[in-house]
């Protein structure tokens, strides 16, 4: 890599840091300090099950988008404060587990998970719990209002009628985005993927920090097309809002939600429960109910307006090669597109 892209690199974890504006809630010696990534309106649910099951363990959440929660984990590789990570991109944890951050644990129910959600070491230092994957969200409303073709495709979004029409996350502090942005890249090969990129920069308006963010301003009018992930799209369609998810007919870039145990000198005791139990059946089922690819199966049927076979609908994605390669692909993302970015807080 060159020295301005690893310049490019460090500036952007730096970056992460600095805008962190939730500080670690008031914890005790004894209480369990949990990193995530879930969504700010998923994780409070599954975590009511937890206390029902452990009600003498405290959790205390910290939770933020993945490149935020990322960047943080690498600022205090050296004097760690989560206990454990819940749901952060296993690409993340890869990179993590390179710098020796992570502890290895096996989950009670880890014999029952798909191996390519799942570190091959034994015992692993991540196990992932479900997959989340690109989706488009389109506000049908407002494509109608401008004559705009619903895209099915990824080579849809870069025609002209949609220039100034689509907003999407920002690689370096969205796991969705970068998940994309990866699945373009091994997709189409890095010379025809930044190519690709370069046309769909004309038509970006903005670049946000959330994944979530531009389905969630397609929701509600301010932009036709966001570039998101399944769940958020689908669960704003049944809150009543005129979005339709449409998953490229290329096949969607993916990441696996994933858990690790993080190296401490003192590893309490409460982190293997609440690992045992984040892989556990229940919660389990509870994850099925709204993302259609789990560890492993569960029985339940696969949620409305996703693909019949969701599986199939996936990329073939190395994510150790993108754990490789993510600080140049991120910096290399940067030096091109970050004009657009919106504002950090």
């Amino acid at each position: 890599m060159r020295p301005a892209a690893r310049l490019v690199g460090l500036s952007m974890l730096i970056l992460g840091i600095l805008s962190w504006t939730t500080m670690l809630p008031c914890a005790k010696a004894e209480d369990l300090i949990v990193y995530t990534a879930l969504e700010d309106d998923e994780y409070p649910g599954y975590l009511e099950l937890f206390k029902k099951a452990h009600p003498d363990i405290t959790v205390k959440v910290v939770r933020d988008s993945t490149g935020i929660i990322t960047a943080r984990l690498l600022a205090e590789k050296n004097n760690p404060q989560a206990d454990v990570v819940w749901g952060l991109a296993a690409t993340s944890l890869l990179v993590c587990d390179q710098a020796g951050m992570l502890a290895p644990y096996a989950p009670k129910s880890l014999a029952r998970v798909n191996p390519l959600l799942r570190d091959p070491a034994d015992p692993p230092r991540w196990v992932g719990i479900k997959v989340w994957e690109t989706g488009f969200c389109v506000n049908t409303l407002e494509a109608k209002a401008q004559s705009l073709p619903i895209p099915t495709s990824l080579a849809d979004l870069v025609k002209p009628v949609y220039r100034g029409k689509i907003i999407m996350p920002n690689p370096a502090s969205s796991g969705t985005g970068f998940l994309t942005v990866s699945a373009i890249l091994q997709s189409m090969g890095e010379q025809k993927g930044w190519e690709y990129l370069d046309q769909l920069h004309q038509n970006i308006a903005q670049y946000t920090h959330s994944g979530s963010k531009p389905c969630k301003m397609a929701g509600a009018g301010e932009i036709p097309i966001g570039i998101s992930f399944g769940y958020r799209g689908i669960i704003q369609k049944k809150k009543g809002e005129p979005v339709e998810t449409v998953f490229p007919r290329e096949g969607c870039g993916w990441d696996a939600e994933a858990n690790a145990l993080i190296r401490k000198s003192v590893i309490k005791a409460s982190a293997g429960t609440f690992l045992d139990w984040a892989l556990g059946p229940e919660v389990m089922k509870a994850y099925a109910r709204v993302y259609p690819v789990t560890a492993y199966p569960t029985g339940e049927p696969i949620p409305e307006g996703y693909p019949a076979d969701p599986f199939q609908q996936l990329i073939q994605n190395d994510l150790s090669w993108a754990a490789k390669n993510r600080e140049a692909i991120l910096a290399e993302w940067s030096r091109r597109y970050d004009g657009k970015s919106e504002a950090r807080k």
